[in-house]
């Protein structure tokens, strides 16, 4: 393996979400720990994050939102299929739910996700260079295909596919977050021929899904880094001439870590959530920061970049 050449996009997700999650992330790509950021435009602190993102050079993309919060869209504010009857987006299973049932009108899902494009937009002064869902829901049926639509018509050429190699032999997850990831895998396998279509293109291998939160150890984000890469080599095409040019395999290691939330302070409309109050989010972070990560990466020829870069 010492030949190939990997490229990390280690992206900070929810930044925007509150204070604290923005200046965990901060000091987190200061410390060379995060390369590449993920905007919540609906956060309670998104103009904030911006600022930040601005006045530190931190490469920015969308983390687009249909499911936690308030719509950005003014039109969908009020009166609109993807919100419950307390006004907000129908949270992480509801918004399944309510799709599984046909109850989301999808000519709003694009309303809201181009108003999220359009906000970004204003909040950075550009367009993002990647674009993904909040909690996954950008491969979830019907909506892959208007997720793809809007990338394709502003050009946003990268995303995520959350297919994560290895995450059946994860003993340490709890059974009912493994039946929830293996639905986000099921779904991201149906949104592959979609994004593929519409010229869309993401990192060769994604990580996230095992090294979350408590989970989450150098030693962990280690092998997850080394099967995953020694799979997709084996996996690779061989040149039929070996020659020794560096060849060059690209990863996204989804994290989040942050300062937990204080209530009431956060969130997308509703008040931070159960896990952005935990410690979670400050374990990520300290174990992310961690010296031996960074040299790790060094002598594995692991090169940290963000989207822009590849």
């Amino acid at each position: 393996l010492r030949m190939l050449q990997v490229k990390l996009i280690v992206t900070g997700d929810d930044f925007g979400y509150c204070p604290r999650r923005n200046q965990g992330i901060v000091d987190c790509f200061l410390a060379g720990a995060v390369s590449n950021v993920s905007l919540l435009v609906n956060g309670s602190a998104a103009a904030d994050a911006a600022k930040l993102a601005r006045r530190y050079n931190i490469p920015i993309g969308l983390h687009a939102n249909l499911s936690e919060g308030s719509p950005v869209c003014e039109v969908l504010k009020t009166n609109s299929s993807l919100l419950n009857q307390d006004g907000f987006f129908h949270g992480k299973m509801g918004f399944r739910t309510a799709l599984s049932k046909g109850l989301l009108n999808m000519s709003e899902v694009k309303q809201e996700l181009k108003a999220q494009v359009e906000l970004f937009h204003e909040l950075t002064g550009h367009l993002p260079p990647h674009m993904d869902g909040h909690q996954h829901v950008h491969v979830l049926p019907e909506v892959r295909h208007i997720f793809a639509e809007v990338l394709e018509e502003y050009g946003i050429k990268y995303t995520r596919v959350p297919i994560e190699p290895g995450l059946h032999n994860c003993d340490w997850i709890p059974p009912s977050l493994m039946d929830f990831y293996l639905g986000v895998e099921e779904d991201s396998f149906n949104t592959v021929d979609v994004f593929t279509r519409h010229g869309i293109r993401w990192p060769d291998i994604y990580i996230g899904l095992s090294t979350m939160g408590k989970n989450m150890s150098v030693s962990n984000i280690w092998s997850a880094i080394d099967a995953a890469v020694a799979e997709f080599t084996a996996k690779a095409p061989s040149p039929a001439q070996p020659a020794p040019e560096r060849r060059t395999v690209t990863i996204e290691l989804m994290v989040h870590p942050g300062y937990p939330s204080v209530p009431p302070v956060g969130g997308c409309g509703e008040g931070p959530d159960d896990f952005s109050q935990s410690w979670e989010r400050l374990h990520e972070l300290q174990t992310l920061i961690k010296p031996e990560l960074q040299s790790h990466y060094k002598t594995r020829n692991i090169q940290l970049c963000s989207f822009k870069d590849l």
